[in-house]
């Protein structure tokens, strides 16, 4: 167990983000590694005592730009551990990482632990990696808003969180008009189950999106050979609109034993390619019970518009508060 110098009190969100974390943890599985002391905060910083979770393997600096504004790392979260074929979930020493919602079906992956700690009340922020869809996939299964950034490599930093105002705050962004909008239920190639095209697009309707006809070629073979760069069809698609709604994932949670041959990544890692920044917003729920997630892609640079569409969304259907958990 790593240390970290204990000077002064322990803030008391931090207090009760461990209790709860070990409430929920034995079933859960959501943390690789805990810290139980802490160094001083200055409380001028923004989110000064806020504790959050911290993807395993991430990159140092995201964590210390976090730091920087006062949040509080309580652990690393679980991450999968290369035993499967599938990167879908996470694991640490006690076993699989298991969805909040229903612990039969994966949370998604990989930053698995990070999306289950938000979306269980366990930290109000969480840290993340996306490289196909690995920060909105969990946030579509577990019910959070999960936001990749603007980047040129194919793999973006980013957070889980429920709550719009720490989005703004993370990035550093200001209010932004209402964005304008158009929608895709499959980006022109991917097979998505009608339930969540419904659910998605019932979600999307206070940014009031217009259909339109988009072809995209399937990116499998580009992610595999790391063929990242500008997109044409996207380049023209946002000429006219600032943000390109979606589902999240073409289909629920899986259980434990694997995708089959779903390939849940189908709507997401073109943006990875792309560069373009994404988030996934919690749109409702399935008829399982399992949360659904609307995609909403906006231009380079752009966040602000992406932080405006989940405030508009949530402000018409509130987030639902994950079944108890104990």
């Amino acid at each position: 167990m790593r240390l970290i110098l204990l000077e002064n009190s322990v803030p008391s969100a931090v207090e009760q983000a461990l209790a709860r974390l070990d409430s929920v943890e034995p079933q859960l599985c959501a943390f690789h590694e805990v810290y139980r002391t802490f160094a001083p905060i200055d409380p001028s910083l923004p989110l000064a005592g806020m504790p959050i979770a911290v993807k395993r393997g991430e990159r140092k600096s995201h964590r210390e730009s976090l730091m920087a504004l006062g949040c509080v790392p309580i652990g690393l979260t679980t991450t999968p551990d290369g035993s499967t074929p599938w990167q879908t979930w996470g694991r640490n020493s006690r076993g699989v990482t298991r969805n909040p919602w229903n612990l039969d079906r994966t949370p998604g992956g990989s930053s698995a632990g990070s999306a289950v700690a938000v979306a269980a009340g366990v930290v109000p922020l969480a840290t993340g990696v996306d490289g196909a869809g690995s920060i909105r996939i969990p946030a579509a299964w577990c019910g959070v808003l999960g936001l990749k950034t603007t980047s040129s490599e194919r793999a973006a930093v980013g957070v889980f969180t429920r709550d719009p105002a720490l989005l703004a705050t993370y990035l550093g962004t200001a209010e932004t008009s209402e964005p304008t909008a158009v929608w895709s239920p499959d980006l022109g190639f991917a097979t998505v189950d009608d339930e969540q095209v419904e659910i998605a697009w019932r979600a999307a309707a206070p940014l009031r999106p217009r259909p339109v006809s988009l072809h995209l070629p399937d990116p499998a073979d580009d992610w595999y050979a790391n063929h990242c760069g500008p997109n044409p069809a996207l380049d023209e698609l946002f000429e006219h609109a600032d943000l390109l709604l979606t589902p999240t994932t073409p289909g629920p949670p899986h259980g434990h034993d694997g995708p089959g041959p779903r390939i849940n990544t189908a709507l997401t890692w073109t943006f990875n390619l792309s560069g373009h920044p994404a988030i996934s917003i919690p749109a409702g729920l399935d008829a399982d019970g399992l949360p659904v997630g609307l995609q909403a892609v906006a231009r380079h640079g752009r966040e602000a518009d992406l932080v405006a569409a989940a405030r508009a969304v949530l402000n018409a259907r509130p987030l639902p508060l994950v079944p108890n958990t104990t």
